[in-house]
């Protein structure tokens, strides 16, 4: 009875400041979802799973939740509610225009993987504004850890402990995936610390071209790590494969019904979604901790002014090597875990336009903003699995690369200038990014408002 009387004082309480954002969102949702649910009617998507879906939208957007008591929890935990049935209701989803359809679930799991990548380098970049262009070493680093740990690459060495989707008998190390996670995690860190204590002296541009250049070793080391002193250690330009699935063994399987292993169920793909998606959600729960704590607040306090923080007793090195070993603990179990759900690691995959692509994820999405960070990765990992090869297969069948091109066109060649045109694009219309935190937002729009350009300073003492 208290509580109930409790919630009714709160919600009395915020009410105004409720109705007034409500009536703010719904004439913004109004403007812009009202049009769009037009042209979707207009190009044969009307049905009942749009209808559902824009309810859906409606219900979760135009409410400030925010102002209720636990209503922060609601938008929250609805998302994850619906990021979990994905799979089930995906096949029930309307037919969008242009893509034609919504990403499958191994996209999905692709998706994912790059978003636990992303809000890794956002902890290095958007809190700490470290600038790193060799974040895909992280990245190979958990991948030949779980390459190493769980398949048969040592062929000398017969270990298993918890391993899942492997014989008994099978040559090599093969350690249960879970626990491979995380000594990929903590490989990956030591990893970033080893690399930042040399480094992290340095600012700026500086910094930047020498995570460049260590990004640029990793795949060396990979491809012609066969033989190091007598010791096959990545197996050359031929990859490390077959990697162990994820899986709970046998007598979870056979007691709670847990899969024994990933690869081998019936709803394999589902289940490394889900898998991907459990550790998108751990990610997103320790960067908000980290972001809040005594910790995170030292980052942001070295991203604004280094100088101002080194004054006020931040000790730099130490932070900043604390970034450095956060975001490469994500992005080394990311790599693990990729690796894994394709069944092998291989030296193609960690160039250096994978750096550049995870940091266009974050500049796009909004450096600093965890939800920001998650809808320009989502964006830019669709767009480069299957989005622009469904954009091309559909002006090639509408006959609009005929009339504008005079032939069909082959969208996923040019995948690098299109990002480079959806970056600068960004930069020129929206430069904090499409969801950007509170503080970036105000430091780029207060600069503009209270600062006048020096060229046109310079020109009115002319007139002067």
């Amino acid at each position: 009875m208290n509580l109930r009387k409790d919630f009714r004082d709160a919600f009395r309480r915020y009410r105004p400041g409720f109705e007034r954002e409500s009536t703010r969102r719904a004439k913004r949702a109004a403007i812009s979802i009202l049009p769009l649910f037009l042209i979707l009617a207009v190009t044969g998507s009307m049905g009942l799973a749009l209808i559902v879906a824009t309810l859906v939208f409606v219900a979760l957007y135009v409410p400030a939740w925010n102002y209720l008591p636990l209503g922060h929890w609601v938008v929250t935990l609805s998302v994850i509610l619906l990021a979990f049935l994905y799979p089930f209701y995906l096949p029930n989803l309307f037919k969008p225009p242009i893509i034609g359809v919504f990403p499958p679930v191994d996209t999905g799991v692709t998706m994912l993987i790059f978003i636990m990548m992303a809000l890794g380098l956002n902890i290095v970049v958007g809190y700490a504004g470290l600038l790193d262009l060799g974040y895909v070493a992280f990245y190979a680093m958990g991948a030949y850890t779980v390459a190493w740990f769980a398949s048969p690459q040592f062929s000398s060495i017969h270990l298993h402990f918890g391993g899942t989707g492997v014989s008994p008998e099978a040559a090599g190390i093969h350690l249960s995936i879970w626990l491979i996670l995380v000594i990929a995690g903590i490989l990956t860190a030591a990893v970033g610390i080893i690399i930042g204590f040399p480094t992290l002296r340095l600012r700026g541009d500086y910094l930047a071209i020498v995570t460049l250049g260590f990004g640029e070793i990793m795949p060396q080391i990979a491809n012609n790590g066969n033989d190091i002193h007598g010791w096959n250690v990545t197996n050359g330009p031929q990859g490390i494969n077959p990697i162990d699935p994820p899986g709970f063994g046998t007598w979870l399987h056979d007691t709670f019904g847990l899969p024994s292993d990933f690869l081998s169920s019936i709803n394999s793909t589902r289940l490394f979604y889900w898998g991907a998606l459990v550790l998108v959600l751990i990610t997103v729960f320790c960067s908000a901790r980290l972001r809040d704590s005594r910790l995170g607040r030292a980052w942001i306090a070295i991203r604004e002014d280094e100088t101002a923080a080194a004054a006020m007793g931040v000790p730099l090195m130490r932070t900043k090597t604390w970034a450095y070993a956060a975001g490469a603990f994500f992005g080394g179990v990311a790599g693990a875990y990729y690796a894994s759900f394709k069944g092998g690691t291989f030296p193609q995959d960690f160039y250096f336009n994978i750096s550049v692509f995870i940091l266009c994820m974050v500049i796009l999405g909004g450096m600093g903003n965890i939800w920001g960070v998650i809808v320009g990765a989502a964006f830019l990992s669709y767009l480069n699995q299957d989005g622009l090869a469904n954009i091309g297969a559909w002006m090639n069948k509408v006959g609009f690369s005929d009339t504008v091109f005079g032939g069909n066109i082959d969208v996923p060649k040019y995948t690098s200038g299109i990002f480079g045109i959806i970056l600068v694009g960004t930069m020129l219309i929206r430069p904090e990014g499409l969801i950007p935190s509170s503080r970036r937002k105000a430091e780029f729009h207060e600069d503009v408002a209270e600062h006048a350009p020096l060229y046109d300073v310079e020109h009115d003492e002319a007139r002067g």
